[in-house]
């Protein structure tokens, strides 16, 4: 699996006339797992909801590999870039954790093959014919992020992905980070949990005010 660069160049955006991304350039490698760190309303939510085409940015372009963003629409970035929402609840709708995980692969016509390693590798097989509701919150985290992992896109944009999690659940998540790193796929991660971050990230950018004002090696 190849993983895609990333770039974000001199975008803005705002919402009811307030500007929440001021001229923003970052770019992210191929196979690269960069953290996007910051106090609530910094921006990075934003950021990341633009590599889907749930924002479009006011100004600036963003591109995933060889594809302008602005260019293409949802269902094609989604062969791409595979997105993990904050809440778990947006993404999970059928009525099987099963069904639920193969929604994506089914859409993008890539087969549902992958879709029983991935609840193995989650710990999810034993919930596997449940209803994804009928889960408490951290399981309903981890279905949905399943369902993200078995579309096996290109880049993966985690919106706080441990939250809620214990030790091991956090573990888990981070082995199955590492996995896809390994074979090359990009990973970008909005976070409060510096512990998972340093787990699997190996750079850090803090935006605050709609800006970036530090970049760090993890």
């Amino acid at each position: 699996m190849n993983g895609f660069e990333v770039r974000w160049r001199g975008v803005r955006h705002a919402y009811d006339g307030d500007d929440v991304l001021r001229n923003v350039s970052l770019e992210v490698a191929p196979g690269e797992a960069v953290a996007l760190l910051g106090p609530n309303g910094a921006g990075k939510t934003t950021l990341t909801r633009m590599l889907v085409g749930l924002v479009r940015p006011l100004s600036g372009r963003v591109t995933v590999g060889d594809w302008d963003v602005g260019g293409r629409r949802t269902d094609q970035l989604a062969a791409r870039v595979g997105y993990l929402f904050q809440h778990a609840d947006q993404q999970l709708f059928e009525r099987s954790v099963r069904a639920d995980v193969a929604f994506g692969p089914t859409q993008l016509g890539i087969g549902t093959a992958g879709v029983g390693p991935v609840l193995d590798e989650l710990g999810l097989s034993g919930v596997a014919g449940r209803h994804p509701h009928d889960l408490p919150p951290p399981l309903r985290k981890l279905v949905a992020l399943a369902g993200v992992l078995a579309m096996r896109t290109g880049v993966l944009v985690l919106d706080e992905p441990t939250a809620g999690f214990d030790g091991a659940l956090r573990g888990t998540v981070a082995l199955a980070l590492r996995r896809r790193l390994a074979d090359g796929v990009t990973v970008i991660a909005v976070s409060h949990d510096l512990a998972f971050v340093r787990s699997v990230c190996t750079r850090e950018i803090l935006l605050e005010h709609g800006e970036i004002t530090h970049r760090s090696l993890a």
